[in-house]
């Protein structure tokens, strides 16, 4: 049984995103803060719904500072994984927050084409302006300090800051047509626009984080080189019950059953593992357990099946 694991970088990336997340929560709420003071005093929707999308914004990033910690928990009897999957969890949450802030957006966007309110242009611009410096610091701050491409909840905070930031550009752009050409359906129409950038961002996340929790393949792993790593590794005759999923952002872990030849001495055995987990390293692949059993030995109850109909098997998929 060959088993690997490599946590010191991951632990590092972990403790920057925590700081990092933590950062951008004080700035993203100071700020909602105010728009929903200034959206309330201008009577802006679209002021309003950025703040919406602001507030959606700090419960994102205190989910992921949570999950970060509860993450840190120590594995126990009861939790062999510890509560890493908390962190995919709260990105289901989030995703989900979203799409219901969007939805919620939508309906009240509607009696406003059709009876548009008077709105207060001039403050309007002013906040949907400071608003948009705001969400550029803090995109800035996440992206120098977290890890915004494989970690899911660094992901989700980060989508929902980018669209924030496009967010305050509607209602800036909108604030300006009321200003100078009197357009009051300028204001319900950015709240749409905004509304429609927080769902996709919603589904997006939301489908991430499902996809982890059935236990999907991850999509930064190419099943197909995979399979040409064991096929290629001297010794290695056959693979079958090849599993590849994800513990959480950034930890994938692969199991399987490979055959090995009835002459295979365990130094032999034990030199085919070490060189299978140093490749597979290089395929983000963090957690190995390989099964080496020999053909006379192989498991009677599971399909042993070849290379090549393993792969047909997993295309089929």
């Amino acid at each position: 049984m060959g088993h690997h694991h490599d946590g010191h970088s991951h632990d590092h990336t972990h403790g920057a995103n925590k700081k990092t997340l933590f950062i951008a929560f004080i700035i993203i709420t100071g700020y909602m803060i105010v728009e929903v003071i200034g959206g309330l005093l201008t009577n802006s929707l679209a002021l309003l719904s950025d703040a919406g999308h602001m507030l959606s914004d700090a419960i994102s990033l205190a989910i992921g500072i949570l999950a970060f910690s509860l993450g840190e928990k120590a594995a126990n009897n009861q939790k062999t994984y510890g509560y890493k999957r908390f962190e995919i969890l709260a990105a289901v949450f989030n995703g989900i927050t979203l799409i219901a802030i969007a939805l919620f957006i939508f309906y009240e966007a509607i009696g406003r084409f059709a009876n548009p309110p008077e709105v207060a242009s001039t403050g309007m611009l002013y906040i949907a302006s400071i608003g948009l410096l705001v969400n550029i610091v803090v995109a800035w701050i996440l992206m120098r300090g977290g890890d915004t491409k494989d970690n899911l909840n660094m992901r989700a905070a980060f989508l929902h800051v980018i669209s924030d930031m496009l967010g305050s550009v509607g209602a800036i752009i909108a604030a300006l047509l009321i200003l100078f050409f009197d357009w009051g359906w300028a204001d319900p129409l950015a709240s749409v626009i905004v509304a429609a950038l927080v769902l996709v961002s919603g589904f997006r996340v939301t489908k991430d984080a499902v996809h982890v929790l059935m236990e999907g393949t991850p999509s930064n792993v190419n099943i197909d080189e995979i399979i040409r790593t064991f096929r290629e590794t001297e010794g290695i005759l056959d693979l079958h019950d090849l599993h590849i999923w994800s513990i959480t952002s950034g930890q994938n872990a692969l199991s399987c059953h490979a055959v090995v030849q009835d002459t295979l001495t365990i130094k032999e055995g034990q030199l085919i593992l070490q060189t299978l987990e140093h490749q597979l390293q290089h395929l983000s692949i963090h957690h190995v357990t390989i099964q080496l059993e020999t053909a006379s030995h192989k498991h009677e109850n599971t399909l042993l099946c070849n290379f090549d109909t393993q792969h047909e098997h997993h295309h089929a998929h």
